[in-house]
């Protein structure tokens, strides 16, 4: 199957500041129905890809729809997969999820639902739909004959005594991808916890936690670990966000801003880059740090 990248847009890359920025060259730069939110990397395809998930809402802030955009590094293309859900009679519906963490291995996407556990959707059996079905699982309106979509369909739902308001990576110390993964909470307060789980290997499996620690740290947004190394996000409203580093009872403030309005984390070890990505309407962009910036020898 060729790259099925293509359309009317790319998102530009460009390195200012010793960043790796990505910047939407389209509506999505400054639209309030679609919000940027998680964020991983994997290959598609056979290409290094990363992933981006949103959701849409309306002026009443009713959740609509939720989508990933696939990234490829190397060409700026993008592609877009909405997440639905499939009901008893067959019918897809629109992911009523705020997907504000990504974790991406081989053909599983797990996304982080608040308060509803983390939902499991299948990248080997993308689905291409059309006409008012594809508007529908846009969150859009009116027939729109000839709308087309891809689509991936949740397989599992995951129980987990956390709110996962986000999910991230675990890598080991030689830089390994581990079958576990951090899922955290947001709270507006210093109480957020941040768990370590394995990842399940069946459909009869779940999460099997490792490790939970409250790290005292409020708005919480995103957290990935490599070996002792813990990373941990903190959005601070219409200022850059900020990021916490460290043994995991010794996190400290480091001196490299976040986006503002930040969200997510994801390690890109191949690359030797830190991503995250904000998600406040005309100052989004979704940002690789080197790590060799924040003294970290890759």
């Amino acid at each position: 199957m060729l790259w099925p990248f293509g359309s009317t847009w790319r998102p530009v890359r460009q390195k200012r500041r010793d960043t790796v920025d990505l910047r939407w060259l389209s509506a999505r730069s400054w639209t309030q129905r679609w919000y940027p939110q998680g964020i991983d990397l994997g290959r598609w395809h056979g290409r290094r890809t990363l992933a981006v998930s949103w959701f849409r809402q309306d002026r009443d802030r009713t959740h609509l729809a939720s989508r990933v955009a696939f990234v490829d590094l190397e060409r700026s293309r993008h592609l877009d997969v909405l997440l639905a859900v499939e009901g008893d009679d067959g019918e897809l519906a629109p992911a009523p999820i705020h997907a504000g963490g990504l974790a991406w291995f081989d053909d599983r996407l797990f996304v982080a639902a608040t308060g509803q556990g983390i939902w499991e959707f299948d990248l080997s059996d993308i689905r291409r739909v059309r006409g008012s079905l594809a508007r529908r699982l846009a969150g859009a309106r009116g027939r729109g004959w000839r709308a087309t979509a891809q689509v991936a369909v949740r397989t599992h739902v995951h129980p987990v005594d956390l709110r996962c308001s986000y999910l991230g990576r675990v890598f080991d110390e030689a830089g390994e991808p581990l079958r576990r993964v951090m899922i955290g909470e947001y709270r507006t307060d210093e109480r957020g916890r941040i768990g370590e789980f394995s990842i399940p290997d069946g459909p009869e499996q779940g999460f099997e936690e490792q490790d939970r620690f409250s790290p005292g740290i409020r708005s919480m947004q995103g957290a990935v670990r490599w070996g002792d190394r813990y990373f941990v996000s903190q959005s601070d409203r219409l200022r850059p966000g900020i990021l916490w580093r460290g043994r995991r009872d010794a996190l400290e403030r480091d001196p490299v801003s976040l986006p503002v309005g930040c969200e997510d984390l994801a390690l890109d070890l191949d690359d030797g880059l830190l991503w995250s990505l904000g998600e406040h309407p005309w100052r989004r962009v979704v940002r690789g740090i080197p790590l060799d910036r924040l003294g970290i020898d890759g």
